[in-house]
This record gives C-alpha cells, sequence and structure tokens, in this order.
C-alpha cells in the first residue's frame, strides 16, 4: 500500500480511518527525506492495519497549524480520529518500529 498525499488541507481520508499514521514533512528538510524511505517501508508492513498519510507543511500550512506542527518531521498517530501519540524529529528505523508497534 503506498502513502496517501495529503493536499489542499482535506483530512477526510484520515479522518475517516480507523487507524492512521501522518508524516508532516518539508521537501528542503533533510531529516524528513531520510525518515520518507522507513513511512514507506511501514506502509508496506502493516498495510491491513493502518492508513498512511503524508502532507508537506508547506503546502498545507493550515493543517500543520490545526495539528500544531512546530518541528519536522512529525509522525502522527491517530486513532477514530484523534491523535494518539507523535513523534517530532528523525528515528532511524527500529526506533520508529518500536514506537509505531507501541502506540497501534
Amino acid at each position: 500500500m503506498a502513502v496517501k498525499v495529503i493536499t489542499n488541507n482535506d483530512t477526510t481520508e484520515l479522518d475517516a480511518a480507523k487507524i492512521a499514521l501522518l508524516d508532516v514533512f518539508a521537501t528542503w528538510c533533510g531529516p524528513c527525506k531520510a525518515i520518507a524511505p522507513i513511512v514507506e517501508e511501514l506502509s508496506e508492513e502493516f498495510a491491513d492495519k493502518v492508513e498512511f498519510f503524508k502532507a508537506d507543511a508547506d503546502e498545507n500550512g493550515e493543517l500543520a497549524k490545526k495539528l500544531r506542527v512546530m518541528s519536522i518531521p512529525n509522525v502522527i498517530l491517530f486513532k477514530d480520529g484523534k491523535i494518539a501519540s507523535r513523534h517530532v524529529g528523525f528515528q532511524d528505523a527500529d526506533e520508529l518500529r518500536t514506537w509505531f508497534e507501541g502506540n497501534i
């Protein structure tokens, strides 16, 4: 399963998901570029349990503000449309997987 891209601050699909992970990033952010393939890998591994999304903070400023994103990368786990957990900053694959599995 591919990571779905949020555009125009539209969180309709994200809000409807039972469990969802949102990667808030910026194209100019080095740590964001490094974490992106890890999120993609998780999306393949957990495709049957979690929906995965990504949103460029620069292009989705209203969403970033609404979610109180102050630093990126900002990976947010939602359960039933509500924030369940959040991690800010780069994590390697093992760290991100441990955080993710511990919260789903």
